[in-house]
Formats: structure tokens, C-alpha cells, sequence
């Protein structure tokens, strides 16, 4: 798999899904081509436009795609009471840590911008997992999340997980399990992308992935959810996202 040389300078970009062009988006695809078996293009473009934003991780020397994470702002009513969540879509970096610490730090400042913009709001993070790497998003960012190794989700994290789920794909979500099933093409991770091996399996969140998505392997994704409040966020949080934003990050 691609890996980036020692001397790229790489800069993240939050960008409106409206104005990325033919050429930003061939890349997008085969960025993920790379990395996931029976990917659909039609299925990848209609994906992309129920989106609001992007996250791009960009060689600032080449203007190349090294990375990309989807965005959109979900409002939903849970038990008569109205919540927003930032849906994390389709994500991913090319195989150097430096990409992934440059999406943290984009990530996390964005989380942080919607919570200055709607301050009256209950806020939340929405996460589907295909794969180990994606779920521990969780407790690498999140003090509270669920679901989790160590408790499990109150009944109202639980409304809300479903509420959320059903979103995005009523057809496919099963509520007992808080599963998305995969889709008939079967879109899943390359093997060796996100193998679990049984060192992975010594970390407790990666045996509680392994055992609540049995059928990851195939393209099932687990539903995760992490309420955005300041003291939610991890001390690795704070230190992946740096004391200032990046001067790219404007959200509007």
C-alpha cells in the first residue's frame, strides 16, 4: 500500500462537498479503492452528496489526496427532545501515522467549532465501524461513548444510537445488535488493512469490537456514539488537536 515519503508536508482542509471537482473526487475513490473490496462508484457518488463537508488530508507540495473523512450534520427528535450528531462517514488515510494525527487534529477542532455554533444544542459524534481502527476513534477522543467494553449504554444513548442508525439506513440496521448489516455489494475492508490478530485482541476495546461486529470482515458496522460536551474529550484529544486551530478550518 502507498506509504508517504519523509519529506511531505501534509495540511488538512475542511471543505463543502458542493464545491470538490471531478478531479478531487476521482481521487477520493481511489483512495478508498485502495483500500476497501467492492466499492461501487455510483454507490460511493451518492454516498458523497448527502454529505455537508469533507475532511482532506492534502500533500501541500503536490496537491495530492492522502487522506478523507465525510461529514454531515444529522438533527433528530429522541423521546420528544431534539439533538444534532456529526456523522462520520466514509474515512480514511493512506497508511502514515502522519496522516491520521493531521485528521485527529482537523477532526477535533471541527467537533469543536459545532459546539461554539449550536451552544443550545444536545451534540453528539455518530461513528459506524467497519473496522477496529474506526471504533477506537472512541476512546482515543471520548471519556464517555458507547457502546463500550465497560458498561453498557444507558437506555437513552441507546434511543438515540437507533434513532441515528435508522438515519442512515433503516433496511439495514438491527436495533438488538446495533449493527449495520453490510449492503448486497458487500463493501468491506482489503484483507491486511485492518486484520484482528491476537496481539490486537490483548486491548479490551478491540476484543469488544471483535465480539459485538462478529461479521465485520464481511462490511458490517458497528454504531457508535459519543456525546460532545468540553469535558468529554480525552487528554490525547486535547493534545492531537493542539492549542489552535488549523488555519484552514473555517466552518461555514
Amino acid at each position: 500500500m502507498p506509504e508517504l515519503t519523509n519529506d511531505v508536508q501534509l495540511t488538512g482542509q475542511l471543505v463543502r462537498v458542493t464545491e470538490i471537482d471531478a478531479r478531487r473526487r476521482d481521487e477520493m475513490y481511489a483512495l478508498m479503492d485502495t483500500y476497501y473490496e467492492n466499492m461501487d462508484r455510483s454507490t460511493f457518488n451518492a454516498d458523497l452528496n448527502e454529505k455537508e463537508w469533507v475532511i482532506q488530508i492534502v500533500d501541500k507540495a503536490s496537491n495530492e489526496l492522502k487522506g478523507f473523512s465525510s461529514q454531515v450534520l444529522i438533527q433528530s427528535f429522541v423521546d420528544g427532545r431534539s439533538i444534532r450528531a456529526l456523522f462520520s462517514g466514509d474515512t480514511i488515510v493512506e497508511s502514515d501515522r502522519r496522516g491520521q494525527q493531521k485528521l485527529f487534529q482537523v477532526s477535533g477542532w471541527f467537533l469543536r467549532r459545532l459546539m461554539d455554533a449550536y451552544p443550545d444544542d444536545e451534540m453528539y459524534w455518530f461513528l459506524i465501524s467497519k473496522g477496529y481502527k474506526t471504533y477506537r476513534f472512541l476512546p482515543l477522543f471520548f471519556r464517555e461513548f458507547y457502546p463500550r467494553f465497560s458498561q453498557t449504554a444507558p437506555p437513552r444513548y441507546k434511543a438515540i444510537i437507533d434513532s441515528l442508525a435508522r438515519h442512515i439506513d433503516p433496511s439495514r440496521y438491527d436495533p438488538r445488535t446495533g449493527i449495520l448489516r453490510a449492503g448486497r455489494a458487500g463493501c468491506r475492508l482489503r484483507p491486511g488493512v485492518a486484520d484482528i490478530t491476537a496481539d490486537r485482541l490483548r486491548d479490551q476495546h478491540v476484543q469488544f469490537f471483535a465480539d459485538a461486529n462478529p461479521q465485520h470482515a464481511r462490511g458490517d458496522e458497528l454504531c457508535g456514539l459519543a456525546p460532545l460536551t468540553p469535558t468529554n474529550f480525552t487528554r490525547a484529544a486535547y493534545r492531537a488537536m493542539g492549542p489552535e486551530p488549523p488555519a484552514e478550518l473555517v466552518l461555514s
